[in-house]
């Protein structure tokens, strides 16, 4: 089972979105797919039409175990713990906790017969993106192709770096992702030239574009594969699934 966690303190750069089709791609080839929303906003939660009370906030405060809040999804073999705004409570409630960065870790030791587990994280470094990094074999981090894009980058990488010192020796970077890539503009051209000079090792060969389709999706509870798989987004994401599972 491969652990990943999506996550970039920037907002608005497309966690979500690859979470929910990276998820649903594999899950396409064949794997076993658990999505873990981190998000107190649960945009994947509400991006695949799922609405849950019992979500993944009362599996870290210990009131259910995780395995009994685990949803099916539309999609064969892509499951969700779900989120909603509860789980805001949860890094005050965790903060006295003995070993509060290792929560989620120990909750997925009872998780059995999934391929992936992906985690989608909040925008921000605190006590949940802490628990996703802990928990996990790798990060994926993508990055939205504009003129901001490098800054957070190195405090992302910069605490990456600190888990795996202190929390997590055997954590990888999977890879950088470009989301919202324009290849008829200049900018999304540079932003890609400059990542591929400071992170050649690091940057997946699939760009995800600008997608009239992609982003109408979620507001149909729904990943790009269910409500438009010739779509230009679609065939994006089953690309990047394909690098994935390369790599696994």
């Amino acid at each position: 089972m491969k652990i990943i966690s999506i996550t970039n303190q920037k907002g608005g750069v497309g966690k979500t979105t690859t979470a929910i089709n990276l998820g649903a791609s594999l899950a396409l080839y064949g794997k076993k797919v658990l999505l873990i929303d981190m998000d107190p906003q649960a945009n994947a939660t509400s991006g695949l039409n799922i609405e849950k009370d019992i979500c993944i906030y009362h599996a870290l405060i210990g009131k259910k175990k995780i395995s009994s809040v685990i949803v099916p999804t539309e999609t064969d073999n892509l499951f969700v713990v779900p989120s909603n705004i509860s789980l805001i409570g949860a890094e005050v409630e965790l903060v006295g906790h003995k070993n509060k960065e290792k929560i989620l870790k120990n909750l997925l030791k009872e998780i059995k017969g999934f391929d992936y587990v992906l985690m989608d994280c909040p925008p921000s470094l605190g006590l949940l993106t802490i628990n996703s990094l802990v928990a996990s074999n790798s990060v994926l981090v993508p990055v939205q192709c504009e003129y901001y894009a490098m800054e957070g980058l190195a405090q992302l990488l910069h605490t990456i770096n600190l888990v795996k010192k202190t929390f997590n020796p055997s954590l990888k970077i999977e890879g950088i992702l470009l989301t919202m890539h324009d290849k008829r503009n200049n900018l999304s051209k540079q932003v890609e030239l400059e990542l591929k000079r400071h992170f050649p090792k690091h940057i997946f060969k699939t760009l995800i574009p600008r997608n009239v389709r992609l982003s109408e999706a979620p507001s149909f509870g729904k990943s790009i594969l269910s409500y438009d798989i010739k779509s230009t987004g679609s065939k994006s994401y089953m690309s990047l699934a394909k690098e994935v599972l390369k790599y696994a």
